[in-house]
């Protein structure tokens, strides 16, 4: 009988327990980084002066924030006068700077124009779709690409005969992520 009564017990907290449902899984690392980006963002807006709301946001902003960005970027971009401008690999330190690699900004950018929607903003409106980020963005790439000597080419377009295709990852350093919590 207390074999009963403890497997009672244990079992009061499990998943089958109506009055205690099981706790929802937890959030993909995807999800994880959404949210924190665009609290980092709402943050962002909140502590400009005067603070801006979500809802007045437009793409000047979303350019500033990512300039702001930049500052805690670990990816060197040679400038123009640097001796190794160009060189993919340099034989010593510089002076030039440290910026947010292109493909952190890229899927930085991606991760927020889906969380301003599913935030109640209308895709007509989103600031993070803009032709003015996908011009930075496409500018950024293109400056650190010559900066560090590796072209960017532009991918032909094939059509495969068994429908679909497509798929596959953009090129870049997207696997860095931008954490500001």
């Amino acid at each position: 009988m207390s074999y009963d009564r403890g497997k009672e017990v244990a079992d009061h907290g499990s998943s089958g327990d109506p009055h205690h449902p099981p706790p929802p899984p937890s959030p993909s690392r995807y999800e994880s980084q959404k949210r924190r980006d665009w609290n980092t963002f709402g943050q962002y807006l909140r502590n400009q002066r005067p603070p801006v709301h979500i809802a007045h946001c437009n793409s000047n902003h979303v350019l500033e924030f990512l300039r702001y960005l930049d500052q805690f970027g670990k990816t060197k971009v040679h400038l123009q006068g640097c001796i190794f401008y160009g060189q993919p690999d340099p034989p010593a330190p510089c002076t030039c700077p440290l910026r947010q690699a292109w493909g952190s900004l890229d899927a930085l950018i991606g991760r927020l124009r889906a969380a301003y929607e599913e935030n109640g903003g209308s895709p007509e409106s989103n600031p993070f779709a803009s032709s003015t980020i996908r011009v930075y963005l496409r500018e950024v790439k293109d400056c650190q690409a010559k900066a560090r000597g590796i072209p960017h080419k532009k991918k032909k377009k094939t059509t495969k005969g068994g429908g679909g295709g497509g798929g596959g990852g953009g090129g870049g350093d997207s696997s860095s992520t931008v954490l500001f919590s």
